[in-house]
């Protein structure tokens, strides 16, 4: 039997090798997150969303204009909203004779009064979303246009789901 004789050199090169530690390359990982990075940004400044209600099925549109992110007025089977705080409780509101809604035209003061006075000439109000169930009364829908119409919220809009075109 033959013995080989490894050199010390030759024995310091194998354990170099065999305990060697690999880098990160720095490199790639940085252009991924960068090219990550845009990605969040554009894809996150186009998307407008209203506030997803289970309990309000919202009227059916074939309007394409995209809607402005204002104040939402939700309105559920049993209660008003306004940015998801309860003001009124809708069958108070439907017993009452005034035609104003005290607790909604409080709210939306409260919300005039954050965002300072109106500026433009052309803007003669403020603007406003109002989220409604299809099937809502005529006479509560008129008694929150009022009290929007009372406090200068006079740009209403009213939301819908888009209806796909044939």
């Amino acid at each position: 039997m033959k013995t080989l004789r490894i050199s010390s050199r030759q024995r310091m090169e194998r354990f170099a090798k065999s305990h060697k530690k690999s880098g990160i390359n720095l490199v790639s990982l940085m252009d991924i997150f960068t090219i990550l990075v845009f990605f969040l940004l554009v894809s996150s400044s186009n998307v407008q969303q209203l506030p997803n209600n289970k309990e309000i099925k919202l009227p059916t549109t074939i309007a394409e204009k995209a809607p402005k992110e204002t104040l939402i007025i939700a309105i559920t089977r049993d209660r008003i909203l306004v940015q998801g705080v309860e003001v009124a409780k809708i069958d108070d509101v439907l017993l009452e004779t005034s035609p104003l809604i005290a607790g909604l035209e409080k709210e939306l003061k409260f919300h005039a009064s954050k965002s300072g006075p109106v500026i433009n000439d052309e803007d003669l109000g403020r603007p406003v979303t109002i989220m409604g169930d299809e099937n809502l009364p005529y006479q509560l829908l008129r008694k929150i246009l009022v009290t929007c119409r009372q406090v200068n919220y006079t740009r209403i809009a009213f939301s819908a789901i888009q209806k796909a075109e044939r």
